[in-house]
């Protein structure tokens, strides 16, 4: 009896330690480790205005590159894709295209990232409207960002607009249970943010942007390995 015992125990400890070998290894490659499998984790950014080109949109493409080199799958939903949504009704109706393409996004995402622009104090209708779609999620087992890191970025003529805006849609995350991340971008666009590449001028906001990526990965596999 004892001797089956301590061979029930030897394979027990034989088993977690290959599977703690497996996420090490999956770590190291920057994949995740979900129910045996590894898989990149995706990151989706939400960001942009309706302007080609917008400084907030340009930053967010800063991010997700960095969340690429990191290991990440990214996928951007920027300014053009979310000037197709229609304004959110919370009336019943069928959802459209690009509504259903939004929600399906976010539902298959393991992190976030949300770059807007500061309009008067706060973020811009358009990511507004785009964070209220996800409405459509709310009978979901897990609805609109439940227990998803969310990073922040705001791009804003001036520090007390990029902070305003900033307080507003870390907020907003958690009214959508979101986990916003420990640090969020503000960027001061007033002097010019980017050159003709897309690069950031200052390498104070590539620190920024780089961060707010790390730490959205990073929380990922944190999750996965809950």
């Amino acid at each position: 009896m004892a001797e089956r015992c301590r061979r029930a125990v030897g394979r027990s400890l034989r088993r977690e330690r290959e599977g703690g070998d497996r996420e090490a290894g999956a770590r190291r490659a920057g994949g995740l480790v979900v129910d045996g499998m590894t898989r990149k984790p995706l990151i989706v950014g939400i960001g942009g205005t309706i302007r080609t080109g917008s400084s907030s949109e340009k930053a967010l493409i800063c991010a997700l590159k960095h969340a690429e080199a990191l290991g990440a799958e990214t996928r951007l939903l920027g300014g053009a894709f979310l000037g197709s949504l229609p304004i959110f009704d919370p009336r019943p109706s069928d959802a459209t295209a690009a509504q259903i393409e939004l929600a399906e996004a976010i539902r298959s995402a393991d992190g976030v990232i949300v770059a807007s622009p500061g309009y008067h104090g706060s973020i811009s209708g358009v990511i507004k409207n785009a964070l209220d779609t996800l409405e459509l999620t709310r009978s979901d087992p897990r609805p609109y960002l439940t227990a998803k890191p969310v990073g922040t970025i705001i791009t804003a003529d001036g520090w007390q607009a990029a902070g305003t805006t900033l307080m507003a849609l870390r907020a907003i995350i958690h009214a959508l249970r979101g986990w916003p991340t420990p640090f969020g971008a503000a960027l001061n666009a007033g002097a010019g943010l980017f050159d003709e590449a897309g690069d950031c001028k200052d390498q104070k906001d590539a620190w920024q942007l780089a961060t707010v990526a790390e730490q959205v990965v990073e929380f990922a596999h944190m999750k996965a390995r809950r």
